[in-house]
């Protein structure tokens, strides 16, 4: 819950303290580790820190977790135990764009600021939604889901096997301390001799490296488009960010649950083997893959912006310099092009501003303001006379709205075939460790994961997006802030492109472990083992 709601907040704090998307990367990133006049707040380092710390809070929980819900389940059942463990992921993260969506709905100023005094609404590209307020609700939550963990033994029993917890008690009755110590220290001490043997073994283990390599791919490829996607949903579509995250929770969590759920179900039910899930797991996400290229159709087009997607005399044009913002019709006016302030014509183009609209009168007050005698409206060839324009954007049409719901059927069928597909591939990896070995091996991989795929990605996937911005905001220095409009088609190119290039090389190492398991399995297809390993020795044997 807490990791999808800092996702959700992402717009939001590049908004609130007026930075490029691509510190944004890094602040969203951070989870995975470790202005000169000073008017630019650095108050975002706290929200840096914070993420770093949960960061080092939750790393444990996944290589530990896993490894020990596979020690003390049965081989058939685990798969099943996992896909509930993710499916309880998922019912959390649903729960934080939830939550995400209701904050940013509410003026991050909350309590301070009279609501009525607030003129932008929520499409405005400088609305700021109480980014805040979700982080002190998922930190208490967190801190209450800590108080179990303190109460799970050491060890539990194999599942199928009876405990003889008389015999266990009066062992331990019988042990004094300082042999528990004693024993303590020798586990230590056996665990610190074994280390440096299961990390060569790792190494040279062929299905656990090449899963590596496909696991930095795929989650590079994952966490940079869905760290964006809220941001993507709102500039490709016009909606608000309170709308993208309730759109995007509805329409691809719940729905990924039942993938995993299913998945799992299906490898309980019917005990695949380990090369019939590596099958299984690379024809669904092939299916899944060719697929998703069909959301490069499902497109909207620059909103009529004057002097940056069309003239001032309504012909399409693209152009990231300020100085296209003057024209004949505002030339006299004396006008900032460092502001943004936008107002909608009559005639359906956004306007930087009431003065660069070439507006020379006003009506009403607040949101109800209405400007009048805007010359640049009437020098589009709209109408003569009195045009007038009003506060905020011109809305996308509907044509951009069917769009918005063809990609969001997409997207609701892509991730319920990827997340169907998943429990197989993660128990190929699962099954490609010895048991001596498991939570060495799954520690590597998530360290692998978050340090190659986690950190790096948000990072370019930021730096890439904020190229293709039109209007930088800017700070009271005049330095660079956050962005205000992008160029949607080049935002959409990058965001699907470089997803489908991370996830497209992923599949070369893919067809290399069905290859290996082809070969490693050949003389003893249709059987079921424990692990791959296992197996390994299996079929040494018989050939001996």
């Amino acid at each position: 819950m807490t990791g999808s709601y800092m996702k959700s907040i992402v717009t939001q704090i590049e908004r609130r303290f007026n930075i490029p998307a691509s510190l944004v990367g890094f602040i969203n990133g951070s989870f995975e580790i470790e202005c000169e006049q000073k008017s630019r707040s650095l108050m975002w380092v706290f929200v840096l820190v914070g993420n770093v710390i949960r960061g080092i809070g939750e790393t444990p929980i996944i290589p530990l977790g896993i490894s020990y819900v596979e020690d003390f389940s049965k081989a058939e059942n685990s798969p099943f135990y996992i896909a509930c463990l993710q499916v309880a992921t998922v019912i959390g993260a649903f729960l934080g764009y939830m939550l995400g969506s209701y904050c940013a709905e509410l003026y991050v100023d909350l309590g301070f600021t009279d609501i009525e005094d607030v003129t932008i609404t929520l499409t405005d590209a400088r609305w700021v939604g109480a980014w805040w307020l979700g982080i002190l609700m998922c930190g208490s939550v967190t801190l209450l889901t800590a108080i179990p963990f303190c109460f799970l033994p050491k060890s539990l029993p194999k599942e199928g096997q009876v405990r003889d917890t008389e015999l266990l008690s009066s062992r331990s009755a019988s042990q004094p301390q300082e042999r528990d110590e004693t024993q303590h220290k020798f586990r230590m001490n056996e665990l610190t001799k074994d280390f440096i043997p299961f990390l060569r073994s790792l190494f040279y283990n062929t299905v656990y490296m090449l899963f590596i390599l496909i696991s930095v791919l795929q989650f590079s490829a994952f966490i940079g488009m869905i760290s964006f996607m809220p941001k993507y949903l709102e500039q490709q579509y016009g909606k608000s960010a309170s709308q993208a995250l309730y759109l995007l929770g509805v329409y691809s969590l719940p729905i990924i649950s039942a993938g995993y759920f299913l998945g799992g179900l299906l490898m309980k039910k019917f005990k695949i083997n380990t090369f019939q899930a590596a099958n299984i797991a690379f024809w669904i996400s092939l299916t899944e893959y060719l697929i998703f290229f069909t959301a490069f159709y499902t497109v909207c087009e620059n909103v009529p912006v004057a002097g940056l997607t069309v003239s001032y005399e309504g012909i399409e044009q693209l152009s990231y310099m300020e100085t296209s913002l003057i024209s004949d019709c505002n030339n006299d006016c004396d006008c900032s092009t460092k502001v943004w302030d936008p107002v909608c014509g009559e005639n359906g183009i956004t306007y930087i501003s009431p003065c660069l609209a070439g507006c020379r009168a006003s009506d009403g007050t607040r949101k109800h303001t209405v400007f009048e005698n805007c010359t640049c409206v009437a020098a589009s060839g709209f109408s003569s006379g009195n045009v007038s324009a009003v506060l905020g954007q011109c809305e996308k049409g509907a044509e951009c709205d069917m769009m918005l719901t063809y990609f969001l059927v997409l997207l609701l069928v892509c991730n319920f075939i990827f997340s169907f597909g998943a429990m197989p591939g993660y128990m190929v990896f699962i099954r490609s460790i010895k048991p001596e070995e498991k939570s060495l091996g799954v520690g590597i991989h998530t360290l692998a994961t978050r340090v190659l795929g986690g950190i790096p990605s948000p990072i370019y996937f930021g730096a890439l997006i904020d190229t293709t911005c039109l209007k930088w905001g800017s700070t009271k220095c005049g330095g660079k802030g956050a962005c205000r409009l992008y160029d949607v088609v080049t935002y959409r190119r990058l965001n699907l492109g470089l997803p489908a290039i991370l996830h497209g090389v992923s599949y070369f190492p893919c067809v290399l472990i069905l290859l290996f398991l082809k070969k490693q399995f050949k003389s003893s297809e249709g059987k079921t083992f424990k692990s791959l390993p296992m197996a390994v020795e299996a079929i040494e044997e018989q050939n001996d």
